[in-house]
């Protein structure tokens, strides 16, 4: 083996590989077998993530960045000057062996560029996971890149030896993607994702019938999309998340700045990439949309089409909806103890179980552990030393910088804190 060469395509694909931010890899369950290396519980598997919020827990490489399309979003198109690289297929799996055996990874995120066609690309990747299951005997995890166009017998197969798929949507709307990547056509995206879907269905019902059913894709399938390099607003993205949600039984949608790479005239300038601010906004709204049953018109429409980027989507939407607030947090339901800003979900589930037993006030809300500095604008409790009243939005809005700004201050200078904290009663 020729290590300089491995070490210089290690370089360059591992490079190429960190604008795909689609590698989360919560969820699966695969167990060690047969005295193999390595499990993919939900335990097992541990991430990091860089400065710029970017996951890195998983060897992330592409098994090449040589491509046949030129999208202009995209480092690897074919007609970027860069240097190119490919990995044999069993290079790839010395690599996550070795790097396995050394604890420096949990598993693989394995994409690629597309060589000459979809399948003869996803055929590789397959070759990749099922030499390391069968060969290696590895039972960590595996994520692959699905190839858009890839057929249907190939996609089947990935997911028997993959935990997680995904195929890259890339550009929120049909409308960017032909002007930004006209060589590609929305319906090779969809069929790979429709196939992994119905096959997670069926490999669920005969689960019910059959004890021996060979797993599919156990983490399932997500996808991600680029941010900013279309023109998009926040609405238009969310929409196509929400679905995407709804029709694929996606596990994550990622959302990915746009970073420019090269001057066209179709993108935005260099020097204009998309603030992390935003996506962390995006995300937020995502979360929202998932677990605090939120529906999307509640959060963007055609009357609030950005997300604001002073405030959270949560504090935004409450704000805007004063009318139902404040709450009784001894009372209200959870729907609504779900919309106060400051209320987590473990939160909102420990107010209810605590609330059995006994009126909650100020005091208990603390205990619990939920954010006061926000909530208290839009709850009362069993305490009426802090009521909310007449407040306009835009008073709450500085009262709640103003706290946070306080806070801070606080925070640099310990002995202040202290003395504020002994000399300040509670709400």
């Amino acid at each position: 083996m020729n290590f300089e060469r491995i070490k210089e395509k290690l370089s360059i694909l591992a490079d190429a590989a960190k604008y795909d931010v689609s590698c989360s890899s919560s969820g699966s369950s695969r167990q060690n077998k047969n005295k193999g290396l390595g499990n993919s519980t939900g335990m097992g598997i541990c991430h990091s993530y860089t400065e710029d919020g970017r996951c890195v827990s998983l060897l992330k490489i592409l098994l090449t960045n040589h491509c046949i399309f030129d999208c202009a979003y995209c480092v690897t198109r074919k007609s970027n000057d860069i240097k190119r690289a490919a990995f044999k297929v069993q290079e790839v799996v010395d690599l996550t062996i070795n790097f396995y055996r050394r604890n420096y990874i949990e598993g693989l995120f394995l994409s690629s560029g597309i060589f000459k066609n979809a399948d003869y690309t996803m055929e590789r990747l397959i070759s990749v996971a099922k030499k390391l299951r069968e060969e290696e005997n590895f039972n960590g995890y595996i994520h692959l890149k699905s190839i858009p166009g890839a057929s249907d017998e190939l996609m089947r197969e990935a997911g028997l030896y993959a935990d997680r798929l995904s195929v890259n949507i890339e550009i929120p709307t049909e409308k960017g993607l032909k002007l930004l990547a006209p060589d590609k056509d929305r319906k090779d995206f969809i069929k790979p994702m429709e196939k992994v879907k119905n096959e997670i269905i069926q490999y669920k019902n005969e689960k019910k019938l059959l004890k021996k059913v060979p797993l599919y894709a156990p983490a399932g399938q997500s996808t991600q999309m680029i941010v900013g390099a279309s023109g998009e607003t926040d609405a238009e993205i969310m929409y196509t998340s929400a679905h995407f949600y709804k029709n694929y039984n996606l596990k994550r949608v990622y959302y990915s700045g746009y970073i420019p790479i090269s001057y066209d005239p179709r993108l935005p300038s260099i020097g204009s990439e998309v603030p992390l601010l935003r996506e962390n906004r995006l995300y937020q709204t995502d979360w929202l949309m998932r677990f605090y049953g939120f529906e999307i018109r509640e959060l963007l429409n055609r009357e609030f089409p950005n997300l604001e980027s002073d405030i959270d989507p949560k504090l935004s939407w409450a704000l805007r909806n004063l009318d139902q607030f404040p709450i009784n947090v001894n009372t209200a339901d959870m729907r609504m103890l779900l919309r106060v800003p400051g209320f987590g979900v473990k939160s909102v589930h420990k107010i209810i179980h605590a609330r059995k037993f006994r009126k909650l006030n100020w005091d208990n809300l603390k205990i619990i552990g939920a954010s006061l500095n926000r909530a208290k604008y839009f709850i009362t409790c069993d305490s009426r030393i802090f009521e909310t009243k007449d407040r306009t939005a835009a008073q709450i809005k500085g009262l709640i910088f103003s706290n946070s700004t306080s806070k801070f201050k606080g925070m640099l200078s310990p002995q202040l804190n202290l003395f504020e904290t002994q000399n300040t009663s509670s709400f």
